[in-house]
């Protein structure tokens, strides 16, 4: 019987998932990305059900979620839907910033120098200010530290050396369902009522 890993990823337009049997993670990936905007309300559960039928959720064995920053309902949704499951079936659950997931991928434009040194990603917002957060690269690896959760910088706030938030939301799930995996190796506790959506701009707390 499969034992089922399953990362979600909602923190802009585009709908991410991706799902593997813990017992052969290598045997089968299933990915699916796609541009869902407002119609993610209606259409989350349906979308999980094409990566992961509705009868093999009682086999899911951990789960990892995207926390953000990110649009305000589509963040939510996918986290709520994490922290039900999580809870209903008694399986861990990981949260990861969408900025922490893209660091790696991000690095590369790092000179080599720089390479293992502290440096931040950084969101523009219309009218909204900068959205931050600080990483750094352990070991020359996709193994990345968040030293800072993103936030909103102040307006006399600067962060050196800095890299634009870019978003590559296939490759960023697919990062998240590669930690999900060491994670389940490792047997990490995830216990789920840490795992909250960053909301860096917004006067509502998180819930």
């Amino acid at each position: 019987m499969s034992r089922w890993l399953l990362a979600m990823h909602s923190s802009s337009e585009t709908l991410g998932l991706a799902v593997c049997d813990a017992e052969a993670p290598a045997g089968g990936t299933r990915i699916l990305s796609r541009q869902m905007g407002r119609q993610l309300t209606n259409g989350l559960i349906s979308a999980v059900e094409e990566v992961l039928p509705r009868a093999e959720w009682a086999s899911i064995g951990r789960l990892a979620v995207s926390t953000g920053p990110g649009g305000f309902t589509g963040t939510r949704l996918t986290v709520v839907m994490a922290r039900t499951l999580a809870q209903q079936l008694g399986c861990p659950l990981h949260g990861e910033s969408s900025f922490a997931l893209m660091a790696a991928r991000l690095s590369v434009a790092l000179p080599a120098s720089q390479a293992l040194e502290p440096f931040s990603i950084v969101q523009t917002l219309p009218r909204r200010g900068r959205v931050a957060g600080r990483y750094r690269l352990r070991s020359n690896s996709d193994d990345v530290e968040e030293l800072e959760r993103p936030r909103l910088l102040r307006e006399d706030e600067d962060p050196s050396p800095a890299l634009t938030m870019e978003l590559d939301v296939a490759s960023d799930v697919q990062h998240l369902l590669g930690l999900c995996c060491q994670w389940d190796l490792e047997d990490t506790p995830g216990p789920w009522e840490p795992v909250l959506p960053i909301y860096p701009t917004s006067p509502v707390g998180p819930v």
